[in-house]
């Protein structure tokens, strides 16, 4: 696999399967994320999906984050609040979509990788699946996904990661958080939970799952706002000359 790519497929009634990639161990560029975004909504809207599954393609990355070829790249404070909305809209995507959404994470979660999983409904993983956010690493903070991450694990765990920037958590670490649901021991072994999962939910009332997921996010109609402010924040500090020293060793 080459090519970057957002596909949605019906894997039986009622069940839509979101997957995303990129060559570079799935880190997205902005284009990604607003079909991430785009796919999110329409399954949200579509009559005939019940249940969203939402996955990654290849093998131990479940998304490395932002880009950092774009990251470099952004040299005003538009293009940088514009690219860091990216995260924020598809947090909100699955934050405001009407179904639940189950979180299948193989590999690896960095940065905004952390975030797409706590914005899942409930989600499974690996033991692969090792977190860390290491956005202080280049002059910025998780300051996007870090509501998310600070809702489903909580502010103590959300400091440590944030503060201890440069060491992963293993993915036992973040079920004990309540990150992950459950950890299996290989990717085969997800995907049986996660067809199990998905067909158990597909057999409950409806009704009952949308109301769930309302209470489930209660107290966070603000976040197109606050998402945004934090977009905002993002975005003049990848500016800073710290940053752009700390970006160009990348390059």
């Amino acid at each position: 696999m080459n090519e970057a790519y957002v596909k949605s497929t019906m894997l039986k009634d009622g069940l839509c399967e979101i997957e995303f990639f990129h060559p570079k161990h799935n880190a997205l560029p902005g284009k990604i994320l607003s079909e991430l975004c785009a796919a999110i909504e329409e399954a949200g809207r579509d009559m005939g999906v019940s249940v969203i599954i939402l996955k990654s393609g290849g093998d131990r990355t479940f998304c490395a984050g932002a880009s950092f070829d774009e990251l470099i790249s952004l040299d005003d404070f538009e293009a940088g609040k514009k690219f860091f909305m990216g995260f924020a809209n598809v947090i909100n995507a699955c934050r405001k979509c009407p179904k639940l959404i189950i979180g299948r994470v193989q590999g690896a979660a960095v940065g905004g990788g952390v975030g797409v999983a706590c914005a899942v409904d409930y989600c499974l993983a690996t033991k692969y699946a090792k977190v860390k956010l290491s956005e202080l690493n280049v002059g910025i903070g998780p300051f996007v996904v870090g509501p998310a991450v600070k809702r489903k694990i909580g502010v103590s765990a959300m400091s440590q990661l944030t503060i201890d920037a440069d060491t992963f958590q293993t993915a036992a670490w973040a079920k004990s958080k309540g990150l992950y649901a459950e950890v299996h021991e290989s990717a085969a072994a997800l995907d049986v939970a996660v067809m199990r999962l998905a067909d158990y939910l597909l057999g409950t009332n409806p009704e009952a799952r949308s109301m769930l997921k309302q209470v489930f996010w209660e107290d966070c109609d603000h976040w197109d706002e606050l998402l945004e402010q934090r977009a905002e924040k993002s975005g003049k500090l990848v500016l800073s000359s710290f940053t752009k020293e700390a970006l160009a060793k990348f390059s």
